[in-house]
């Protein structure tokens, strides 16, 4: 993750790796705008926007008074939206290092199932 990207997007990141990781499930309740804030560092409106991110996409679900939740199926389209952003943002510019090195795909392969 970036320094420089902004720290609501930073903090998206994290939210999702807690879904894409399975440490929350289609159910679950997110941990609170306050206590995110608290761990990270940050402050709960920055925290309230990546949050709004999910909401904005469906991805959690708010029971007002009680907290957030992940919505069903959550997980398998916030992978299919991070495979589809990393194919199409990230990875030409993974690919054309990869190039520039001479690395072989092989030897990556070898690397990466290590």
């Amino acid at each position: 993750m970036p320094e420089d990207r902004p720290v609501y997007l930073r903090l998206r990141d994290s939210i999702a790796a807690l879904i894409l990781e399975g440490r929350v499930g289609d159910g679950d309740p997110l941990p609170s705008v306050r206590s995110l804030a608290a761990e990270h560092g940050a402050n709960p409106l920055t925290v309230a926007k990546a949050y709004q991110t999910f909401q904005d996409e469906g991805l959690v679900v708010v029971k007002r008074g009680v907290g957030m939740f992940v919505a069903d199926g959550a997980a398998e389209r916030l992978l299919r939206a991070e495979r589809e952003d990393f194919l199409k943002h990230r990875w030409p510019a993974v690919a054309a290092q990869v190039r520039r090195l001479g690395l072989d795909l092989e030897d990556l392969l070898d690397r990466t199932l290590a």
